[in-house]
């Protein structure tokens, strides 16, 4: 046998790629210098869309043989107000459990940095393809915080037309080119939008019964705004390696 032959049979064959390594390759071909890469998404593929390609890119990816998105099993909203900043104090609270809180910080938008839009409000896009098994999940954000608005998948993907719904009534994000964009899971006139981050947790206002009046009216929330307390992560020396194995004296 030739040394060369000897080489190649004592070499380890190289493992095969993963099914997520293949779509993200078809993907960097397909789309390249198109799509940012969003990192830290163990096991799953995500790539960042601009708003203004988001429908052509949704068409390819439903069309293209290579990929073959065939389905948008979801699509939800992102508020990204006071995305990262903490407000709590947990590893560094005092064990009596107060000074835990810190200043309640002030809800302002992000605004414009060096002529970019604020990135507040995205879109996030799950798709999945049935004829080659595997997954993809989009993000879009919106070019504008005070109206934010993207195109509508609908035309490419039926399934998104409640998902896009949905979205609007909970995050007020408008999908230009629906077909039928009302509230979905809010009352008839509710006013705001519930999953916004700058939304009251007890709301605006609250429904009763009144017998007076013989129907349902509406009224100023009564209930007392309160903050929840986060769990204080404390160390207790009860768990210590050293004290685990430790034998009883006597």
């Amino acid at each position: 046998m030739s040394d060369a032959a000897q080489d190649s049979a004592a070499a380890p064959s190289a493992a095969p790629a993963s099914r997520a390594e293949l779509l993200d390759a078809a993907m960097q071909s397909r789309f390249a210098g198109r799509l940012t890469a969003v990192p830290g998404q163990i096991g799953e593929i995500t790539y960042e869309v601009p708003a203004a390609d988001i429908l052509e890119v949704a068409q390819r990816l439903r069309d293209d043989e290579g990929l073959k998105f065939e389905m948008c099993i979801d699509v939800c909203g992102v508020d990204y107000l006071q995305h990262g900043i903490v407000e709590w104090k947990t590893q560094s609270a005092t064990s009596s459990g107060f000074s835990r809180g810190v200043t309640r910080l002030s809800q302002a938008a992000p605004q414009e940095q060096d002529g970019l839009p604020s990135r507040r409000f995205a879109v996030v896009y799950h798709l999945l393809s049935v004829s080659l098994n595997h997954r993809l999940r989009l993000r879009c954000f919106c070019d504008s915080a005070d109206e934010p608005m993207i195109d509508s998948v609908t035309s490419v993907w039926a399934s998104a037309d409640w998902f896009e719904r949905e979205t609007f009534d909970l995050f007020g994000i408008l999908f230009k080119g629906h077909p039928d964009l009302r509230r979905l899971l809010t009352d008839y006139g509710f006013i705001g939008h519930p999953f916004r981050k700058d939304f009251p947790l007890s709301g605006n206002v609250e429904v009763r019964y009144d017998p007076e009046k013989g129907r349902v009216v509406y009224q100023p929330v009564t209930i007392e705004p309160r903050i929840l307390v986060p769990k204080v992560i404390r160390h207790d020396n009860r768990y210590e390696a050293a004290l685990k194995d430790a034998k009883p004296d006597g």
